[in-house]
């Protein structure tokens, strides 16, 4: 994701929101409706009509590609996996999954769910051309149908193109996967192709840019490419730590002896002595063993630093909550999820309202490299 989440509305059971970069998006597909697509395949309209309907075709987007994570959802759901909900940003949308399907079946099963949901749409979109054109409907209705059709029918061949994490690649996987009984490995495979493709769009995107003299379109292809070509990685990346950290608890991985401050320092004092020597985001807030939650760089940011000096950590120091902290004997992967979910590097492990130590998402990567190359040995 690239900003912030606004939900809009629950289907199904799952919240539908955007990601603030989708705002780009929609106002990009309005402009390119109303000044390309429609006047080129109908000339003579009004020129508000152009853009009433580059709205409307905007709209459609979002509910096709709705639609299209919505049956990955409704199909994940059926084989047991909690989603967490639908995102549309930038490049698209995405149903967020809190762990893969069980099976390769399952996994198979989720990953055409979608592209089926587009050649619905498209066929129905097709059909509504038809009609209405024997039914003499206007050229603007019609005209945003033959649109959805189109863009449904490229999201279909775009998606099923076999390199993860894109549909296809789900697909190659749920294959591989079924073959060497591997998920891990199917998954690296299909990522490798899904880097592969990803430089070949960078590539050609740059040949759009230089040799076809388009640079918008040229620069879009370069920012799929990479955005693909991250997704890739973060994919195998997030699969293998999540697998090796099966069975694990946070009690393994946390350290004992954590770097606490005292909330009656001065914010210059913590940052001075505290931040700048250890360069930790989240530092334990505790006065005579008693602990009272944390201090962060984000807050003490939120200050304008010629009042360091006048504002103490207990000023700033926020209380213990499920967003910084956690208990040790929980699992691992949970304390993983919660930092993604709080964007948090560090986590406060509290036992019985006490401070036992400190877990660090360095420390989880640490542990993973370890196994991944010992593994290889």
């Amino acid at each position: 994701m690239f900003g912030q989440r606004i939900e809009l509305f629950t289907l199904f059971g799952f919240k539908v929101g955007i990601d603030t970069s989708w705002v780009f998006l929609a106002v990009l597909v309005t402009w390119s409706l109303a000044t390309g697509w429609f006047p080129g395949w109908y000339p003579r309209l009004p020129q508000l009509t152009y853009w009433i309907m580059g709205a409307a075709g905007a709209a459609g987007l979002f509910v096709s590609i709705v639609l299209h994570e919505l049956a990955h959802s409704l199909v994940a759901r059926r084989h047991g996996v909690v989603m967490r909900g639908i995102t549309l940003f930038i490049f698209g949308g995405v149903a967020e999954m809190t762990s893969e399907p069980p099976s390769a079946r399952g996994e198979f099963q989720v990953a055409v769910a979608g592209p089926i949901a587009s050649v619905l749409i498209a066929v129905a979109s097709f059909l509504f051309v038809a009609v209405g054109t024997a039914a003499g409907l206007s050229d603007a209705v019609v005209g945003v149908a033959r649109y959805l059709g189109f863009i449904n029918s490229a999201l279909v061949i775009f998606n099923l193109v076999p390199a993860f994490p894109l549909d296809g690649g789900r697909v190659l996987r749920s294959i591989l996967w079924h073959w060497k009984k591997n998920l891990i490995w199917a998954t690296w495979v299909t990522s490798r192709i899904g880097v592969g493709f990803s430089l070949l769009l960078i590539g050609y995107g740059v040949w759009v840019a230089f040799s076809e003299q388009n640079l918008i379109a040229g620069v879009w292809y370069v920012l799929i490419g990479v955005f693909l070509k991250g997704a890739a990685n973060m994919s195998y990346q997030q699969l293998a730590l999540r697998r090796s950290l099966e069975g694990q608890t946070v009690r393994r991985f946390m350290k004992n002896d954590p770097v606490t401050v005292n909330p009656d320092i001065s914010i210059e004092t913590l940052v001075e002595n505290y931040v700048f020597k250890y360069q930790y985001k989240m530092f334990p807030v505790v006065d005579r063993d008693t602990l009272l939650g944390c201090v962060r760089t984000r807050e003490i940011k939120d200050l304008p630093k010629h009042q360091w000096g006048k504002f103490t950590v207990r000023d700033v120091s926020i209380a213990c909550s499920d967003e910084n902290s956690i208990h040790p004997d929980v699992d691992a992967l949970s304390a993983l999820t919660r930092m993604k979910q709080s964007g948090q590097s560090r986590l406060m492990v509290v036992e019985n309202s006490r401070l036992v130590g400190v877990i660090t998402l360095k420390d989880l990567l640490q542990y993973l490299s370890l196994k991944v190359e010992l593994s290889e040995s």
